[in-house]
């Protein structure tokens, strides 16, 4: 189930929790921020590699490459058993911003994306069938968990990928986890 909880950015407790699809899409709009649910054209197994996932969403990314003007799109898979979980995870815990879009589909598994916008923190649980589209110079941080499982598309419209510019702000913090989110839920 996806989840959307907005908090004060003082106040890392005190959310209001939406898991209405529409609700969530309308609180995310309302930042900028494109949040839609994608079916695939054809079952996908565990062991499908990329060039076949990206085959069974093509219609719905080439929408999007037409829209945004996006020149690359790949398929990471991130697992418990990856060596460098604990080093990616690291990285994308911290506060940051594109010049890009940030652009994530999943496939599979589940990750927790927090968008820090004016004086909100906006927590979104995305899972299989979700996309969400974070808009360039959107301060977020990313947390796939202390045992990541997901599968995503990744969209980018420079060549570079994902380049991120780290604010130095602790305030990813004072937030809860992904893995203690899912507890709370």
């Amino acid at each position: 189930m996806s989840v959307l909880t907005i908090y004060p950015d003082d106040q890392p407790k005190q959310g209001k929790r939406y898991t209405d699809f529409a609700d969530i899409e309308r609180e995310l709009a309302g930042i900028g921020v494109k949040f839609e649910r994608w079916t695939a054209n054809r079952e996908l197994t565990a062991d499908d590699g990329q060039e076949t996932i990206i085959a069974a969403y093509q219609e719905s990314i080439d929408k999007l490459k037409q829209l945004y003007g996006f020149q690359s799109v790949d398929v990471i898979n991130l697992s418990p058993d990856h060596p460098q979980k604990a080093e990616f995870r690291q990285k994308f815990l911290a506060e940051h911003i594109h010049d890009d879009f940030e652009v994530r589909f999943f496939i599979d598994g589940c990750g927790l994306f927090y968008l820090h916008v004016n004086d909100k923190v906006y927590a979104a649980l995305c899972e299989k069938g979700d996309l969400i589209s974070v808009p360039a110079n959107t301060t977020h941080w990313f947390d796939m968990g202390e045992n990541p499982s997901f599968k995503v598309i990744r969209l980018f419209t420079t060549p570079e990928g994902w380049v991120a510019k780290f604010t130095g702000s602790e305030i990813a913090k004072s937030f809860s986890a992904l893995d203690e989110f899912l507890a709370e839920l």
